[in-house]
């Protein structure tokens, strides 16, 4: 790494480089071996929140809220197919570079490398093969085809795009008038996955810069380039995503809930997994089940959340007892459902991490869920 590579990420990540930099051969960590298969949690097990079995291949109704069981089976929504008969979007795609942004110069870590944690302190990760690199992003948006030029329209956000399965599920909810004509604004992430990548950077951090990206050179450029005006109506907003897209979905809401009051996530990555460290969230984005949602006022958010038996679990990595993604969502609910919030909570048996199978039996009824209470009067 060059001093010019150096200082950018010192700056990157709030640091000041008091002393020259002396470049040393990279240090790769080994191989990890396989991770283990997670095992499959029962939903009963004491500690989780009380949930209603449903009859299998059933789903709650969009009119409740509260806990419940899935499964074994995941017939596909019959939204989740194109049809000939109903009116069909237009999706647009472009793309977005790091050299045009302020927020998100760009960050990579080493193929194959590993952060390690300090000794005594395993919620501390030090990730030392993480350096500036550029990247570029792919963003599609789908329009419905009911919009009216010129008028203000909803919108929801969505991570780890381009998702075409989100948008032949609003073609045929909005067709049949179970959520409003509403756009989709699908974003790529930046590259990599987790501590040390760009991906990580965007989606763990428990700060409101990711929103504050969308807004200023996402959002402008979605209405720039594909001729509509998108609302400023907090209420007429959504975010939602998978996984760290998760996590990120929630982030953006909790911190800029003046901009968003929507949030659907699947696997949601409520971990910790935020890099770099921050003594006001140590627990990154596991901070918000054990600190913030219970110690904070209750913001105007509905949510909607899903996690499957066999999501992830990862007891060695950390040694910190916070990378259960199965408790951490059962905990999600519990003080969701402490603080009195309006949510739904799926726990899917016979489910992976964002299972597919799972998005595409539940995800029109958990978008007519999250919109259910949205009335057109109020755009």
């Amino acid at each position: 790494m060059n001093l010019a590579k150096s200082a950018l990420l010192a700056a990157l990540l709030g640091t000041v480089l008091t002393t020259p930099v002396i470049a040393q051969p990279a240090m790769v960590a080994p191989s990890r071996p396989p991770r283990p298969a997670p095992p499959a949690r029962d939903a009963h097990t004491p500690g989780y929140v009380t949930a209603t079995d449903l009859p299998d291949g059933t789903l709650p109704s969009v009119t409740v809220e509260g806990n419940f069981i899935l499964g074994p089976a995941h017939p596909p929504a019959p939204e989740m197919t194109a049809s000939t008969n109903v009116p069909e979007g237009r999706v647009y795609h472009f793309t977005m570079s790091s050299a045009d942004s302020k927020y998100y110069p760009g960050i990579a870590r080493d193929p194959g490398t590993f952060g390690t944690t300090l000794p005594g302190e395993p919620g501390k990760l030090i990730v030392t093969t993480s350096h500036p690199a550029p990247y570029t992003r792919k963003v599609a948006v789908y329009v419905p085809a009911q919009y009216v030029p010129g008028t203000t329209a909803p919108f929801i956000v969505g991570a780890d795009g381009p998702d075409h399965a989100l948008f032949t599920a609003l073609d045929n909810l909005i067709a049949q008038q179970r959520v409003p004509a509403m756009v989709a604004i699908s974003i790529g992430n930046g590259s990599g996955d987790a501590q040390g990548s760009e991906r990580g950077l965007e989606y763990d951090t428990m700060s409101g810069k990711y929103a504050e990206f969308v807004e200023a050179e996402v959002l402008p450029l979605v209405e720039k380039q594909c001729h509509v005006t998108l609302t400023k109506d907090p209420g007429a907003r959504a975010t939602m995503g998978g996984s760290s897209g998760g996590s990120c979905a929630l982030i953006m809401a909790w911190y800029h809930p003046e901009l968003y009051h929507r949030v659907l996530t699947y696997s949601g990555t409520f971990v910790n997994q935020q890099w770099p460290y921050n003594p006001a969230t140590p627990g990154g984005a596991w901070e918000f089940h054990q600190h913030l949602i219970l110690e904070s006022p209750v913001k105007p958010l509905r949510l909607w959340l899903e996690v499957g038996d066999r999501d992830l679990f990862n007891p060695n990595v950390m040694c910190d007892n916070m990378h259960d993604w199965v408790v951490a969502n059962e905990n999600m609910a519990s003080v969701l459902a402490a603080k009195g919030y309006h949510y739904q909570f799926l726990f899917a048996r016979n489910a992976g991490h964002t299972d597919h199978a799972v998005k595409q039996q539940t995800l029109p009824e958990a978008l007519e869920w999250l919109w259910h209470d949205y009335h057109p009067a109020n755009p």
